[in-house]
């Protein structure tokens, strides 16, 4: 199990209502295994945004969802949103502990230098921990899925499904 996460926002002027609306489009025609989530803060302190979480199995869907993305019948909704986005920053992620399911809570963080993985994961009590296994752009190198108590929680808002 793999899930690319895609940060993103929306160029400036460009109203909410009509990104989201585009954006649930693209992710229904793209009939893939994904969720988006409105972010008040996104997870590396580049303002708000969005939070898309697509799930594959394996590298090799990763690539089989990249050109799905864009072919014939979905390129018109891919190309509705894309023309009105700004910035996006992605990363691969893999559950090393817990389910493989979109998050509704979250809470990003890097391993301290100097910490072993053993030690750090020994450290944390979350019951499903995603680790980063490539990066395209900055994004932290775990997501812990949490409920409740969180001190560093983003407020997430799904937007689909």
């Amino acid at each position: 199990m793999l899930a690319y996460v895609f940060w993103h926002q929306p160029r400036v002027g460009v109203a909410r209502a009509d990104y989201e609306r585009r954006l649930r489009a693209f992710h229904t025609a793209l009939s893939a295994r994904s969720a988006s989530f409105r972010l008040d803060a996104l997870p590396f302190g580049a303002g708000d945004g969005y939070e898309d979480w697509y799930l594959v199995e394996d590298w090799a869907d990763l690539g089989a969802l990249n050109a799905a993305a864009v072919s014939a019948g979905r390129r018109a909704s891919h190309d509705s949103v894309a023309g009105i986005a700004g910035e996006g920053w992605g990363g691969v992620y893999a559950p090393i502990r817990g389910a493989g399911e979109p998050p509704s809570t979250t809470r990003w963080l890097n391993k301290p230098g100097g910490e072993s993985y053993d030690a750090f994961l020994d450290s944390v009590r979350a019951p499903t921990v995603w680790q980063r296994q490539m990066l395209l752009g900055p994004a932290p190198e775990f997501c812990l899925v949490e409920s409740g108590g969180l001190s560093e929680v983003t407020v997430r808002t799904p937007i689909h499904p």
